[in-house]
């Protein structure tokens, strides 16, 4: 890039609006509780998920709850607040820390930001009586260190009967619970990947594993290179 390109303000692009919402932190509590970011638009990559890294460039368990916006539609990595035919942020006046402190030019103020005061699900969720406890025994009977465990096993050659039983019943528990929560308490659906973030059903891609239906009978089989390991961290 010759000097007489270079990048030095924002020239409204929208490159970092359709390259996936941002993660929230303290900062932006009040949005969300004063509605400005209402709750589904929101979803969460939960403590232990594996997650990519934007400024390591690496996939590892989240340290914490990660509360990010979603995109414009289900596969979309475009923020659900970016408005495309004008190339302006819906919410500008009240956009996220993260999209303040974003200079493409200058990465630093993002760098520096990217894994502190991360908003987390029980800032907003714990003085909200049933629903927080429904939270917290999803989060531990789901728990992705537990999830990778499993999918090692299953990894082994005789592909042992009892941990893919107990990996497929949590996977049940996960589809039950989104459907019970919904009924019994009449709260928006769309609240349910912030909730309890993205269904187990999905994220076990990551783990190199699928759900297979055949008939009433469902089950789970690798997918990809059998032998491939899942690099996973306890942290």
């Amino acid at each position: 890039m010759t000097p007489s390109a270079a990048i030095t303000h924002c020239r409204r692009c929208g490159t970092c609006c359709r390259q996936g919402g941002p993660a929230l932190h303290l900062e932006d509590r009040e949005l969300v509780e004063s509605g400005r970011i209402p709750m589904q638009h929101l979803f969460t990559i939960r403590q232990g998920e594996p997650a990519y890294d934007n400024v390591t460039g690496t996939i590892a368990p989240a340290v914490t709850d990660i509360i990010k916006l979603k995109g414009a539609r289900p596969g979309s990595d475009v923020c659900c607040f970016y408005e495309s035919a004008g190339k302006v942020c819906g919410i500008y006046g009240h956009r996220p820390a993260e999209c303040r402190a974003l200079q493409c030019w200058d990465t630093q103020g993002i760098e520096a930001l990217y894994r502190c005061r991360r908003l987390e699900r029980r800032h907003l969720l714990a003085k909200a009586a049933g629903i927080w406890e429904l939270v917290q025994e999803h989060q531990q009977r789901c728990d992705y260190g537990d999830v990778a465990d499993l999918a090692a096993l299953l990894k082994q050659a005789s592909f042992p009967e009892e941990p893919h039983d107990k990996l497929l019943e949590m996977v049940r528990y996960d589809q039950s619970l989104r459907q019970v929560t919904t009924e019994r308490t009449g709260l928006n659906p769309e609240w349910l990947p912030f909730l309890f973030g993205r269904p187990l059903s999905f994220t076990l891609q990551m783990f190199k594993l699928k759900l297979s239906r055949t008939g009433n009978s469902t089950c789970l089989v690798p997918v990809g290179v059998t032998h491939e390991r899942v690099c996973y961290r306890r942290q």
